[in-house]
This record gives C-alpha cells, structure tokens and sequence, in this order.
C-alpha cells in the first residue's frame, strides 16, 4: 500500500489497484484479477481503518475487474464504470467471445483471465466531470487499449489504467495488447497534456514525471509500426494477415502456446495493421480468399 498524497494511494501488484478516501468515503480503483487479489486490498484497507465505499473500474478486461464481484457482497459500494465498457463487465463472457471473433469460446478460452464474474454497475460514464459522494472525479477516454477506457483524475492524482505501461512491461510483453495502435498513440500523446501531480499506471509504478514513460511507449510504438510497414514492404505480392501475426511474433520472440495467449497477440499485431492503415501506408483486400495487406 503505497500513499501518494494526503488522499490517494495505490497498492502496486502486477495489476495495480488505486485507493482514494474523503473522510467517511473510500474508493477502489480497479479490483484486481480474482477475489485473492482484491481481499488483499481489503485487509489492507481494514489495518489502517480505511473505508470502502465506491468502486470505479476504467474497463473492462478481467485482471482488472476479476475482484469486483466478492467486493460486492461484502460492502455496500457504489460501482462506477465506463459506457460500453459496462456492457462487458455486466455480461463478461463477451470477452472471450470476441477475442474468438464471434463463435462460440471453447472451453479453454472461459478462464479467469479472459472472463471475470459479472458485475453490478450502478453509474455508467463518459469523459467529463463527475461527483460522487465527496469525490470529485475528471474522466478522460484513452482508447487504443480498450474500446472506452477512462482514466480517472482526482486529488490531482490520475490513475491512467492501461493507456500506457511501464518500460519493463513493454519489454516483457515485446508486443504490448492494444486494439489499434493509431488510436493508441492518439491516447498518449493526448496523456502528455493532462495536468497532474503524477499517474499510476495498470502495470508499473508511480511516477510524478511520467510523461517521460509516455513518449517511451510513443517511441515503443513507432518501432513495431515501423517494423510491420518495412516487413509488408518486402512482399510486393501481398502478405496474408496469419503470415503477418507469424511473423511479428517470430521477430519480437513472442512464444505462443496456448489458444488464449494467441488470440491476444493476433489482436495486438492487428492493432498495428489497423494503424498502419489508418496512417495510409498500407491498404488490404481479399485475394484467394486471404486477408492480404500491401504497401502503398
């Protein structure tokens, strides 16, 4: 349990969870992978005589949610969470559903890192200025991660979810999970200009200086754009978007052996296509009944 300022803390895991109290008010940001991870919180929480009374989830991927369910049955908390990101918290198995692209999940896919249990929202939210209870919150939307991540300002302190990662996560996962990486970088750079004392972010540390990290994970980005346009650019006849994932994955050492952990990764490695794309320096078709991409 790591305090940041007179109100705000974080408990730093591999999924970090964000904690801010007012007075008689606590609130939970995030809720951890499973109940283990989110009772931890809570017997944190209890030794100091910390109160919880709201829980704000910025979206909805299980390692970030898998906890809310047990915080629901045992406090009264007020649960707050993005539009469109509810619809998912609210109905999880839609998660490996379109990770599977629409069929049915089979079974090996319906695992707690892929589907969390369902959660009670009360509040639904969008980017704006919002008070609940005694907190008073700004919500910024930074997708490329998720499709309505928010992060959440308050006390000057702002707990960006997973809108950027910490170097060593870049270096860890070699091919980080976003959704489009044209909107990702929008989402960073957007980052730089929002005012704070410093961010917490999903996976790393607080940092007062983290706009530094950002453009870190700008640059990160770059270099597997730059990759994938150089590597497409080498097959004038096109390259099939199977061909591609092999490929990037080969590169970048990514070793994938299970089908969950691939189909993370076919997305990833879409989300640079997506922004290649969209940066207008490579356009697709369907050829031989292929996915085929081609510079321009």
């Amino acid at each position: 349990m790591n305090q940041i300022n007179a109100h705000c803390y974080y408990f730093h895991s591999a999924v970090n969870i964000g904690y801010v109290h007012n007075g008689e008010e606590g609130m939970i940001i995030d809720a951890g992978i499973d109940k283990s991870a989110i009772k931890k919180v809570i017997k944190g929480l209890k030794e100091h005589s910390l109160p919880i009374t709201h829980l704000f989830i910025t979206h909805a991927h299980a390692d970030h949610y898998g906890g809310a369910q047990y915080l629901q049955e045992n406090f009264d908390v007020r649960t707050i969470a993005p539009k469109f990101e509810a619809a998912i918290l609210e109905n999880p198995s839609l998660e490996p559903l379109y990770l599977f692209g629409g069929n049915d999940p089979l079974d090996e896919l319906r695992n707690k890192f892929l589907e969390g249990p369902p959660v009670r929202i009360d509040d639904q939210v969008r980017e704006g200025s919002f008070t609940f209870g005694t907190f008073e919150l700004e919500t910024y939307l930074l997708p490329g991660h998720s499709y309505h991540q928010l992060a959440v300002k308050v006390f000057d302190v702002l707990y960006a979810a997973d809108s950027y990662f910490e170097a060593a996560q870049l270096e860890k996962h070699k091919i980080p999970y976003i959704t489009d990486a044209a909107l990702t970088i929008e989402s960073l750079e957007r980052l730089k200009e929002i005012p704070s004392d410093g961010a917490v972010p999903g996976h790393g540390e607080y940092e007062t200086d983290f706009k530094t990290t950002v453009q870190k994970n700008i640059d990160y980005h770059v270099v597997l754009l730059t990759w994938l346009e150089n590597y497409i650019g080498e097959h004038p006849n096109g390259v099939s978007h199977e061909n591609i994932i092999a490929a990037m994955c080969d590169s970048f050492g990514v070793e994938n052996n299970q089908l969950g952990q691939w189909l993370l990764y076919r997305t990833a490695v879409t989300a640079y296509l997506i922004g290649a794309v969209k940066e207008e320096t490579i356009n697709y078709a369907i050829e031989g009944n292929r996915w085929v991409f081609k510079t321009l």
